[in-house]
């Protein structure tokens, strides 16, 4: 190892001017490689650098190179793995740990040593050392003074120092002084000696000379210090009289910093005695209107509403730590407390007085209209009650309380305080309220729907309560004679066909309505159309009554009971109530706890609270929509466009209000009602009878899905819900054409070709006329059928008047498809020239003059005059007559060519046949 260290310190190092202090031989931990050497280094000129480098022997050649060099500051700590026990591996950590396995564990723990020196030196212990043996670093520092380490290290480091040029340059001079200094060594020495004893003498002798300017030296040196102990005596004296002012500047600076404290501690007082002045006291004014103030008047009013907010500032301030303590505080605490009690039942005694007069006032003044009715109708023996009613006209209005609400919203801050201070007082106020408002109202609807009823009807009680069979009154009726929206009225006909016209409540009456040929021979023109504007109007009113009268409500009941501004509280008055089993009135019930947590906003406890104070809307509507259905079944529609557009304004303005939920429920039965309309035309559809007897003609359902479409068009004008419109058109038209094909089918009187053609005819022109977009393919379809039937029943009926020639050339067809040719035919014996001429001459112009106007008369007899298709049939058997006689001529040239063979009658004088005939009738 020793003649490796030199080598690589000439070969490596001494060109780079620097020194080789420590080696080690090494491999990569874990991998089988070639060895290296780890070389601790320093430079030999300043600054000294301190390097590792790492050095491999080359594989071509016998010597060493420098393969990578770290400094040794980048040097973070160093891993000898095991402090104990003998350990040939240990870790470097540079920029990434570097794990080695040295040769011997002696070689790793002298180059730890010697990395630990200088670091020691250079580094100033920068590095760390893990793992390593404590005694191995005892051993390379030597006992002794703190700068041994350092002048031991250094003097083992530089075991080797170059001298200097002007050392070099004067051992040089002194060795020239003497002849012998290089062969006789000893002498040299010795001369050397016996200098350095002359001139240690010399330096005796000199000290010695200078005795006496020692003692002068000594003599001042007594003096200054005589002046030294004169000097400190003075400086005592003044630390003295420094002392005793330090002492009284200590007892001012106590005074005024006792003074400060105190002047502290008053600022603070007097801040909190101003805060609990400012915030806790109420004026004498506030407790007055709190304990006396006039509830009625509005600037009585106004002084409790602020003397109000001002003890809710008080009993609400943030209190600092300690204040409660103190006696002053807690008996204004017990004044609040008590002034609080005492308005908070003043004001409710009075609110409560006013609901109770409020309710009082408006039940002592409110007369009914339907006991105005029944009065004025059964005080006058004799007397007509339909007169009566006609002229004891009511208006159909429900009572206005905006001067109720007006009244009671000047008091809503001071309900919002009640909420805020005094629950249980303000629940009960809000129970109070609901009760007395749902009785007044329960009581103005009820009399508000029973004059909607009546008007509806037309009649008095006595003969209200027999719904079920009440006439038709034809002069009342006729006095309201225009249509919804403008429309001209053209509503005549057989309208009936289609809903029942007379309010059916027996059995009897259900049968004999039941049959469309029955109701088709009623006169309704006048009696539908005055009904159902009436009907629309009366409950286009009713709706509109009750909107805004709900909307007003639910508003006061918002802004009265502020219950938009805070998180949601249930109060009692919006507690659900569960019915009784026998039907009576509900009872009241503790809300349990979990349907309280249940309400997510205020909003649903205003619309609990509408559900209470208005629980027989929904009813009276529903009672309302039963008799409007049972007057004409066709009511169903205008209430489902009605409501349609009330529920579509009312989710507008709020689609969780009490408004918009009540009216959506009704809709539900209005549709439903709707729905039954439409399936009960279906089903009268499907059970219709026809006469065997007599001519089909246009089918009452036919007409009255005609009229049905008019009436709704007219009805569903830029309506919301023409969706349902459409759903019900697409299944009655179907019924239609199932029914129409099943009557033709059936029909023994009318061939099946004109009972299909002469409806189907009439519903393509209604779908055309009413452009109705949702039925445009059954109105294709319808036009298809049409065209069909009418094709075949001019072919059917076109093949009796030249029956012969028909069979003679059907014939020939015949023979060509058998594969004869056209020019041969004639040569067959059935069809020769001569037969042909036989069978035209049994048809000459006049004989089919003759057939021709019996068939007219036939056509004329099976089609019915509603339908005026009687032209339209004879012009197209005019051009399938012509259509033959051109093929019978175009077989005969084929077939005959050269024979000379013509019909008896040609093209012109069919013109003229079919002519005159249509004009002879």
């Amino acid at each position: 190892m020793t003649a490796i260290k030199h080598a690589l310190q000439r070969d490596i190092f001494t060109p780079n001017d620097e020194r080789l202090l420590g080696i080690v031989n090494v491999c990569k931990a874990g991998k089988k490689k070639k060895n290296c050497f780890l070389c601790a280094t320093v430079t030999t000129e300043r600054p000294i650098q301190v390097k590792v480098v790492k050095v491999k022997k080359s594989d071509k050649g016998d010597f060493y190179k420098r393969q990578q060099t770290w400094e040794l500051r980048d040097l973070t700590e160093v891993d000898a793995k095991d402090a104990s026990k003998e350990n040939p591996e240990f870790d470097l950590h540079f920029e990434k740990v570097y794990r080695w396995v040295a040769s011997s564990a002696a070689e790793k723990n002298s180059f730890i040593s010697c990395i630990w020196k200088l670091n020691q030196r250079y580094l100033r212990k920068k590095v760390e050392f893990v793992n390593v043996s404590s005694q191995l670093l005892e051993e390379s520092v030597p006992s002794g003074e703190s700068q041994s380490v350092a002048g031991g290290d250094e003097d083992a480091l530089d075991d080797y120092q170059e001298l200097s040029t002007r050392e070099e340059q004067d051992i040089e001079s002194m060795m020239e002084m003497c002849e012998y200094a290089v062969s006789n060594a000893e002498g040299f020495a010795e001369q050397l000696s016996r200098e350095l004893q002359v001139l240690d003498g010399a330096n005796i002798q000199s000290i010695m000379a200078s005795e006496k300017q020692v003692n002068i030296l000594m003599q001042l040196l007594d003096e200054a210090l005589g002046e030294v102990d004169t000097i400190e005596g003075k400086l005592s004296s003044y630390e003295e009289m420094l002392q005793s002012v330090k002492e009284q500047m200590d007892q001012i600076s106590q005074s005024n910093r006792l003074i400060q404290i105190s002047n502290t501690n008053n600022v603070k007082l007097l801040d909190e005695i101003q805060f609990l002045v400012n915030y806790m006291d109420l004026s004498k004014g506030h407790i007055r209107a709190l304990q006396e103030g006039d509830l009625t008047s509005p600037k009585g009013i106004e002084a409790c509403i602020n003397a109000s907010e001002a003890l809710s500032q008080c009993m609400n301030v943030a209190l600092r730590p300690g204040h409660e303590k103190l006696m002053a505080v807690t008996q204004q605490h017990l004044l609040f407390a008590e002034l609080r009690d005492t308005f908070a039942r003043r004001l409710t005694n009075h609110l409560n007085n006013v609901f109770v007069h409020q309710f009082n006032h408006f039940s002592h003044f409110k007369m009914t209209i339907p006991q105005f009715y029944r009065s004025s109708c059964l005080s006058l023996p004799g007397h007509d009650q339909s007169s009566t009613l006609s002229q004891h006209t009511a208006e159909l209005s429900l009572p206005k309380h905006s001067p109720l609400h007006r009244d009671l919203l000047r008091y809503s801050k001071l309900m919002e305080w009640l909420k805020n201070t005094h629950r249980e007082k303000y629940e009960g106020l809000s129970r109070t309220y609901v009760d007395y408002m749902s009785r007044l109202y329960e009581r103005e609807i009820k009399d508000f729907f029973e004059v909607a009823k009546i008007k509806m009807a037309g009649t008095t009680k006595e003969a209200k309560g027999k719904f079920a069979t009440l006439p038709r009154k034809e002069s009342a009726l006729k006095q309201e004679t225009e249509s919804l929206h403008g429309s001209s009225g053209k509503l005549t006909g057989s309208t009936s066909s289609l809903n029942k016209l007379t309010v059916q409540g027996s059995n009897s009456r259900r049968s004999q309505s039941s049959s469309l040929l029955d109701m088709g021979n009623m006169s309704a023109s006048d009696l539908d159309v005055a009904d159902r504007t009436k009907f629309d109007k009366i409950f286009e009113q009713v709706l509109s009554e009750l909107e805004p009268l709900c909307l007003a409500e639910q508003d006061f009941i918002s802004k009265f009971f502020k219950l938009q501004q805070h998180p949601a509280v249930m109060p009692p008055l919006a507690q659900p109530e569960t019915e009784e089993t026998d039907g009576s009135m509900p009872s009241k019930m503790a809300p349990p706890a979990e349907h309280r947590q249940s309400l997510s906003s205020e909003k649903d406890v205003v619309r609990l609270m509408m559900n209470k104070i208005f629980q027989s809307i929904e009813t009276e509507l529903n009672s309302l929509i039963a008799l409007g259905d049972k007057i004409d079944s066709f009511n169903s529609l205008y209430m489902l466009v009605k409501m349609s557009h009330h529920v579509w304004t009312a989710e507008n303005v709020d689609p969780a209000s009490y408004l918009s939920t009540t009216l959506g429920n009704v809709l539900v039965t209005v549709k439903r009602n709707f729905d039954k309309c439409i399936s009960a035309q279906i089903r009268q559809m499907e059970e219709v009878k026809i006469s065997k007897k007599s001519k089909v003609g246009i089918l009452l359902f036919v007409t009255g899905f005609e009229e049905f479409a008019e009436l709704a068009e007219t009805i569903f004008r830029n309506a919301e819900r023409r969706g349902d419109l459409d759903k019900a058109y697409v299944k009655l038209i179907r019924a239609v054409f199932v029914n129409v094909e099943k009557v033709a089918n059936e029909s023994q009187k009318t061939p099946r070709d004109v009972v299909m053609m002469e409806n189907f005819h009439h519903i393509f022109s209604t779908l055309s006329r009413l452009k109705i977009s949702c039925l445009e393919a059954e109105r294709r379809e319808a036009k298809h059928k049409y065209t069909d039937h009418l094709q075949s029943y001019v072919i059917n009926s076109l093949g009796q008047p030249l029956e012969k020639l028909n069979h003679f050339f059907e014939g020939v067809e015949a023979r060509v498809a058998q594969g004869v040719r056209e020019e041969e035919v004639s040569y067959q014996l059935a069809f020769n020239k001569q037969e042909l001429r036989k069978v035209i001459k049994e048809y000459p112009g006049k004989e089919v003059k003759k057939g021709l106007d019996n068939l007219y008369k036939k056509v004329d007899k099976h089609l019915c005059e509603e339908e005026s298709l009687l032209q339209v049939v004879w012009h197209s058997m005019q051009d399938e007559f012509i259509r033959q006689y051109k093929h019978f001529e175009d077989l005969i040239g084929r077939c005959y060519p050269g024979s000379g063979i013509t019909m008896e009658f040609t093209i012109q004088d069919m013109l003229e046949y079919f002519s005159s005939i249509a004009q002879s009738h």
